[in-house]
């Protein structure tokens, strides 16, 4: 399409949606004017209402600031809490177990899979030893 504008790919690959975006003002009864990035300064601000999507926020996967220690290079170190979960996957002729891991920061859905030898490798402290002395 002639004078169609398209943001950074073309054909299918490009993309439907740009945002969140805050809204400004109420431009008439259905059109929205937004405040753009820079970047998008070609474009007219004023939207209408059926160009927009309404942004939902999910709510169980905003982490609390005050539990993130972030460092001056932007990134935290991730720290195991518990081991939730333990399997074992049969690959042909091997056996490969794995521990489910809860995270410091984190909540029990964003829990992952991790390779058991690599975590007792690493955070022996979270394998207590069940042997017992006779």
């Amino acid at each position: 399409m002639k004078g169609l504008m398209r943001f950074g790919k073309k054909g299918k690959l490009s993309r439907r949606y740009v945002g969140p975006q805050k809204i400004l003002k109420r431009v008439g009864k259905v059109a929205y004017e937004l405040e753009l990035p820079t970047e998008l300064a070609a474009v007219h601000p004023v939207f209408h209402i059926s160009l927009l999507k309404k942004c939902v926020g999910d709510l169980a996967s905003i982490v609390p600031l005050e539990s993130v220690a972030v460092k001056d290079s932007l990134t935290y170190e991730l720290v195991p809490v518990d081991i939730l979960d333990r399997q074992v996957c049969r690959l042909r002729n091997k056996e490969v177990a794995s521990v489910k891991v809860l995270w410091r920061s984190q909540s029990v859905e964003g829990a992952t899979w991790e390779a058991e030898a690599a975590m007792k490798a690493k955070y022996p402290h979270l394998f207590p030893s069940y042997s017992t002395a006779a």
